[in-house]
């Protein structure tokens, strides 16, 4: 008992540090952009979403390399897919100054739209690897190329719609100067990347001590504890008013952990990804693809009533698709 104790500490210590320097971290990339006059949608699409998502590139690096654990690996990147947009959910709960889908701008359903077209890539490297239909390059799945070469044509387009927009949002001049943030955004990262390296090795150990499989530890335990810089920062945003760069930062960060998975598979030598993790990830990237849906659906109707005054259908939809996906984990881990 008292290592199943010690070992729930040391994850809550983990996924603090991670929060804190993640919230700090997201601070001083805001300031770096702002410095730079890079509007606020790019600082969310693009900046804050990387820097958000470093936890999960550093956490599925360790448990490839360090933890041999790609379960957890996959478990996290697709876990904290879903755990994205279920907080897009969130903020609709407790935002009362409007319906989040009317206010948004509709600019964020190309995004959601390459989100999807990746995570059903995702889906099909899964399964197709399995009945070995899915061709390698060396130790590479062809489809990490595949999911590589889409992350750049997604952000290409990404990039030309956000320059046809004409009403674009400048973010705030911070009140440090760019040496301070530099130095900030270094110590923030440096944080982020021990707490990243020990996770994976604190979800092995959880795992074996609950008798959890490692694909459910990392699909909700790390995949949450990751998520919590995202969290951090869609919330800060939220309370400023700036709707867009939460949205942004969230969709953003669903293409940022695609990549990171194409990442992971190239640092796993034993073999492509796929073929050494469990078929129930395929779960996951499919829960990821409808909730995708739904919020690509809700940003072009802009549904503007809530059920039961609670919060709109559309993001009932995406906690429930959430919750669903968490019980078939909890059911596959027992």
């Amino acid at each position: 008992m008292d290592s199943v104790v010690l070992i729930w500490l040391q994850f809550g210590l983990c996924m603090g540090v991670i929060g804190v320097a993640g919230v700090r971290l997201s601070r001083y990339g805001d300031a770096l952009a702002a410095l730079t006059g890079l509007s606020r949608n790019w600082v969310g699409l693009i900046l804050l979403a990387t820097v958000t998502s470093l936890p999960e590139l550093v956490t599925g690096l360790s448990a490839v390399t360090v933890a041999a654990a790609p379960d957890i690996a996959v478990g996290d990147v697709l876990g904290s897919c879903v755990f994205n947009l279920a907080i897009l959910a969130m903020i609709d709960v407790t935002y009362r100054k409007g319906a989040i889908y009317a206010l948004a701008d509709s600019g964020h359903i190309v995004s959601a739209g390459f989100g999807v077209i990746l995570l059903a890539g995702v889906c099909l490297a899964v399964l197709l690897t399995t009945q070995g239909m899915m061709p390698s390059i060396g130790h590479v799945s062809l489809a990490s190329v595949m999911i590589f070469v889409m992350y750049l044509v997604a952000i290409r387009a990404l990039y030309l719609t956000e320059q046809r927009r004409s009403s674009l949002v400048v973010a705030k001049q911070p009140d440090m100067a760019l040496k301070a943030a530099l130095m900030g955004y270094g110590v923030a990262s440096a944080t982020i990347v021990g707490a990243g390296i020990w996770l994976p090795i604190i979800g092995v150990e959880l795992a074996r001590l609950m008798g959890w499989s490692n694909s459910f530890v990392g699909t909700l335990f790390v995949a949450f504890a990751t998520s919590v810089p995202e969290l951090a920062t869609t919330w800060g945003a939220i309370r400023i008013g700036a709707i867009d760069m939460a949205i942004s930062n969230l969709l953003g960060s669903n293409l940022f952990d695609v990549l990171i998975l194409a990442i992971d598979d190239f640092a796993y030598l034993p073999g492509a990804i796929y073929a050494h993790v469990s078929q129930v990830h395929a779960v996951s990237a499919i829960t990821a693809c409808l909730m995708s849906g739904v919020v690509i659906v809700s940003l072009a109707y802009r549904p503007v009533s809530r059920v039961w005054h609670i919060a709109s259908w559309a993001s009932l939809s995406l906690l429930a698709l959430y919750l669903l996906n968490a019980a078939i984990q909890f059911l596959h881990g027992q």
